[in-house]
């Protein structure tokens, strides 16, 4: 079992375990939903005249629902569509096909006004708390731009509400003059947040924010996260290379691997007992703080690197570097189901999921990928 961080681990006073999400909260209130979404980008070539010779399959056919109240986790290796599809829910990239429901809504569809009102309710915060942020503009004027876009408020009430922001996310008042230049990045990515606050969304997209902070400064932003959801009823999507962060902070967790959701159930039960090859592989890699336990956790190497997004393998896209590979997995791709024996939400896209106690640390991939870097056809100019 993975260990929580340090300074999320040992639990020091003003630092909060994590508490489940109450039982009243309703299994079918769900706030947002993915049905299907695909987002391809084309790669073109050619001066005058661009033709479109490959596609890069960022995301590719996923399904996933957020119920409100709830933190949806989603890990994954780096380039599997984490913010890609974070960024499809937020109406950033349009989606390729596919839809997204909010509150019922389909927002592929919306006009630009419809967006705009969409984007009330859902906001973002992004992993970089430095390249977020205009370094030119003052932090008061930076929180405050959505009241400015929405036409909400002006003059002294603005800025008495952003003030009332800084507060809430443990800024002082009194710095609302100045530039981000003069905050640590921990402070920076309060400032992000507190934008993102502004107009009391109902959903809040956190793509990595903490990734680029220290580990102690992670802990208290992640803490902040965990206060302000308990007291705005706040829904989170929360994408983290951390694993352990991602178990502490979230309810349900989604597995990614090359565009699509590998396998999706409670936290501690995915965390506990996970049921796809690459969610085993994946939590193994997890650094471990009890020296005796790390001694005697066997790592799952994966071999060779993950195949191109362009030129995805057929069937399991896991299949190349997959430990339990058969034929079937070439041929077939698996559907996102209930396995035998797993809880009613726990989903797994796998033909032969990893049974407990099963030890996969010295298997090897038994079906090879022929080609993982796909040439692109020659263009004539």
């Amino acid at each position: 079992m993975s260990e929580l961080p340090e300074g999320l681990h040992a639990l020091p006073e003003g630092l909060h375990a994590a508490t489940a999400r109450p039982a009243e909260a309703a299994q079918d209130d769900v706030l947002v939903s993915a049905e299907g979404v695909v987002k391809y980008f084309p790669i073109k070539q050619g001066i005058v005249f661009k033709k479109e010779v490959a596609r890069v399959h960022a995301v590719d056919g996923v399904d996933l629902r957020v119920r409100r109240g709830e933190t949806l986790g989603i890990v994954g290796e780096s380039g599997s569509g984490k913010s890609t599809l974070a960024r499809c829910i937020t109406g950033l990239h349009p989606v390729t096909s596919g839809r997204i429901l909010f509150e019922g809504t389909d927002i592929t569809k919306l006009s630009k006004s419809g967006l705009k009102a969409f984007r009330r309710d859902v906001q973002m915060i992004f992993q970089d708390p430095y390249g977020s942020l205009n370094p030119r503009r003052r932090v008061g004027s930076i929180i405050g731009d959505p009241f400015a876009i929405h036409n909400i408020a002006d003059g002294a009430d603005r800025k008495k509400r952003v003030q009332e922001l800084m507060e809430l996310v443990g800024l002082n008042p009194e710095h609302y003059n100045r530039f981000p230049a003069e905050f640590s990045g921990g402070q920076r990515q309060r400032i992000g947040v507190a934008r993102a606050l502004a107009l009391k969304p109902k959903l809040i997209v956190c793509d990595e924010p903490v990734s680029a902070l220290d580990v102690s400064i992670q802990a208290q932003v992640i803490n902040l996260l965990k206060d302000l959801q308990d007291e705005l009823g706040l829904t989170y999507i929360f994408i983290a290379h951390d694993l352990s962060v991602v178990r502490y902070v979230s309810d349900r967790v989604g597995v990614m691997y090359l565009g699509r959701i590998g396998e999706s159930a409670a936290a501690e039960e995915l965390y506990e007992r996970p049921r796809h090859p690459y969610s085993a592989a994946l939590l193994s890699a997890a650094s471990i703080a009890d020296p005796d336990e790390a001694e005697r956790a066997e790592r799952i190497v994966l071999i060779g690197d993950v195949p191109s997004p362009i030129d995805p393998p057929s069937g399991c896209r896991f299949h190349p570097r997959c430990p339990k590979a058969q034929e079937r997995c070439v041929a077939e791709e698996p559907a996102l189901v209930v396995r035998d024996g797993d809880a009613a939400d726990h989903l797994t896209a796998c033909h032969f999921p990893v049974e407990p106690g099963e030890v996969l640390a010295h298997e090897h991939a038994g079906i090879s990928q022929v080609s993982t870097e796909p040439e692109l056809p020659e263009v004539e100019q």
